[in-house]
């Protein structure tokens, strides 16, 4: 089977990996996501902000902030792999 032109594109090894961007205008991050027998390249994260993924002896509003972003995407990530919201929840925040 033929290696995907767009996991080459974006320099991903496989599917459902999340991949940095820097050469990209807007977006930080890219995934070719696949569920089933579909596939979609998506892009996401707005270039030039930080996440704020769970670290030790995080700051009290690190956690207020992921956790206001969670909750403003909620509709969104709970989509599934298909969605840019997902990818930016499990990659980013």
């Amino acid at each position: 089977m033929a290696k995907d032109p767009r996991l080459t594109k974006i320099g991903a090894s496989r599917f459902n990996q999340c991949v940095r961007t820097p050469g990209h205008a807007s977006k930080s991050h890219a995934v070719v996501a696949k569920e089933g027998n579909k596939t979609k390249l998506i892009r996401f994260g707005q270039k030039g902000v930080s996440g704020s993924p769970p670290r030790k002896g995080e700051s009290e509003a690190n956690k207020k902030r992921r956790a206001s972003f969670k909750a403003r995407h909620a509709k969104n990530i709970a989509k599934g792999k298909m969605s840019a919201a997902y990818w930016a929840d499990r990659c980013k925040w």
